[in-house]
């Protein structure tokens, strides 16, 4: 059949994919409350017309305070600040907007909301009146009086010690940025809370630089868009596609055409058989520098909390930029050897070698979470 007979059918059915492409798309702007503050995205939404309900996921509703700060309520626990949000491995970071993180604590109960603890770690509560504790433990101070303090520990030493000396108020389960607190003999927990969440499972569309979310307004199924090409905008990506994507696919058939009635004028002259036509060529060697993506993606994040801890306690500055770690920078944890770097640093780093940076050890991969 001739081309030309065909082009009204196809560009039907180019324009009936077009618009059931529009429709189906969902369209749903990021969002932030304030300046410095995390990006709202898939599964989060903003609430009181921010963002459509349409835009999110059931239980991931945030708000903006007065202070231009993210708002996350867990339903049997209030109100907390959204200090972080990493949608690669599905984790938040939240604390107490009065600044009293350890109060929260005392009642904290994740249940009725899709988070639960990264890290969870029991720490015993008590109530001391001896003062001369201070010059050793670290009080949690908004909890604390004039003739009372309390403390907060991890140590099974330190609990039994303070046990015959204070009153206990019991043992809560806390979530930790990094269970490393059992090695130091009290805490104020001032460090932010770190969540994460198991559905939707969009970790590994957005470690791969794609986007999470309902296929559209009517269905309930999620989707991961088309990963992203580097320095086109998405609004681009979508104009062109549209604007351009039917003259293409015209000019595509017509070139088909073409090379098929070559082929078969060919075959007429020179009858032989068409496999002779065919070619194997080698493939070229690809030589690997440093590591793949998905294992470089697999190593553990962390958000740097006030107190600026991390496993190793003389680890302050990022060997790569020599740059000092601050209070909520994003590290990545290399786990063979527990060296922590920036995280866009270390990504950089091990796309070109395939060994840490300090101890030249080659990095063993880590197991990436379900997704």
């Amino acid at each position: 059949m001739n081309v030309l007979k065909l082009t009204p059918y196809i560009l039907l059915l180019l324009l009936f994919f077009f618009s059931c492409l529009a429709t189906s798309l969902q369209v749903c702007t990021k969002a932030v409350c304030g300046m410095g503050e995390p990006e709202i995205r898939f599964p989060f939404v903003v609430k009181n017309g921010r963002q459509s309900k349409s835009c999110g996921y059931p239980g991931f509703g945030v708000s903006c305070d007065t202070r231009s700060q993210t708002v996350l309520n867990l339903p049997n626990s209030g109100d907390f600040t959204v200090q972080a949000i990493d949608y690669g491995t599905q984790e938040v970071w939240i604390n107490d907007p009065n600044n009293c993180l350890p109060q929260r604590i005392l009642s904290l109960n994740l249940s009725g909301s899709p988070f639960y603890g990264a890290f969870n770690q029991d720490f015993t509560f008590f109530n001391c009146t001896l003062g001369y504790f201070r010059q050793r433990l670290k009080p949690i101070t908004c909890l604390s009086g004039s003739t009372y303090t309390i403390y907060a520990t991890a140590s099974f030493v330190v609990a039994s010690y303070l046990s015959s000396k204070c009153n206990s108020l019991g043992t809560f389960p806390v979530p930790v940025q990094w269970p490393l607190y059992e090695n130091l003999p009290s805490s104020d927990l001032s460090d932010n809370l770190r969540l994460t969440w198991d559905m939707p499972t969009c970790g590994r569309c957005e470690s791969m630089g794609g986007r999470c979310g309902w296929r559209s307004n009517s269905s309930r199924e999620i989707v991961c868009s088309s990963l992203p090409s580097r320095g086109i905008p998405r609004t681009a990506r979508y104009a062109v596609a549209v604007g351009v994507g039917a003259p293409a696919v015209l000019c595509f058939l017509g070139l088909l055409c073409c090379i098929f009635g070559r082929v078969k004028s060919i075959a007429r002259n020179r009858p032989r058989p068409i496999s002779d036509f065919s070619s194997s060529v080698a493939p070229q060697p690809t030589f690997v520098v440093g590591l793949d993506g998905p294992t470089i993606e697999s190593y553990p994040k962390m958000v740097l909390g006030e107190s600026r801890r991390l496993p190793k306690p003389d680890d302050v500055t990022c060997s790569i930029c020599l740059s000092e770690y601050r209070p909520k920078d994003t590290l990545k944890t290399i786990p063979h050897c527990r060296h922590c770097f920036h995280a866009d640093c270390i990504d950089g780093w091990l796309r070109l070698n395939a060994t840490c940076p300090i101890c030249r050890k080659s990095p063993q991969p880590s197991t990436p979470p379900d997704v």
